[in-house]
């Protein structure tokens, strides 16, 4: 009873912080929301007894690529308006598209026999270990195209990174290499000999002594 209280908690958590995740007006925010959610979902992974999955889910997500990810979200030089403008006009489509997966969530719980549901019983998965050794056979056997279709989505992932970092702007802050090696010594500094400037107090004492010699 009182696991399934937490789990009933855990899961609210992480609803909400998604919920967040998408609804947040600064990036930066909605980047904390995902922590969260990474987090509790952590939990969850520990209250079922798979804790190898817990331990990687906080190590590598929320030790690792969060913090990359909010580094790079503070870095970019994001529009924010441009960004919330289009929220309310794809926001039936997301919808539709967040039902459907819904409803294909709810019905892959419901019927377990299909083999999009999990591998069965996490207490035969976990086997004292946390589960690794039955998580690899079942990974790189049973769901080995869904683990290559991650890994396809992950490589997109960086190249819409790596799009967004480059894509045109108005005075770009970004210098070509080949323009860095080209450039000779002499062109980065020059000597300009300039008149040296007296202080207010130099210039009362000079009058002071031309006052003094006429």
């Amino acid at each position: 009873m009182f696991e399934a209280i937490l789990f009933y908690v855990f899961a609210a958590i992480i609803l909400f912080s998604a919920v967040q995740v998408v609804t947040a007006k600064h990036p930066v925010h909605a980047t904390l929301w995902l922590v969260l959610s990474f987090w509790t979902s952590a939990c969850t992974w520990v209250l079922m007894q798979a804790e190898f999955l817990g331990v990687v889910l906080v190590l590598v997500y929320v030790g690792a690529v969060m913090v990359l990810l909010l580094f790079v979200v503070m870095m970019l030089n994001v529009d924010h308006e441009a960004l919330r403008a289009g929220f309310w006009r794809h926001f039936p489509i997301s919808l539709t598209v967040g039902l459907l997966m819904a409803v294909v969530l709810i019905l892959v719980l419901i019927h377990p026999e299909t083999h999009l549901s999990t591998t069965g019983d996490l207490n035969q998965l976990s086997s004292g270990n946390g589960g690794v050794r039955a998580l690899g056979e079942r990974l790189y056997t049973d769901y080995l195209l869904p683990f290559e279709l991650a890994a396809v989505l992950l490589v997109l992932g960086m190249v819409a990174a790596i799009a967004l970092v480059h894509r045109h702007r108005e005075n770009p802050r970004y210098m070509h290499p080949s323009d860095q090696i080209k450039v000779n010594a002499k062109d980065r500094w020059r000597m300009v000999k300039m008149q040296a400037e007296k202080t207010v107090e130099e210039k009362a004492a000079d009058e002071k002594t031309e006052g003094a010699q006429s």
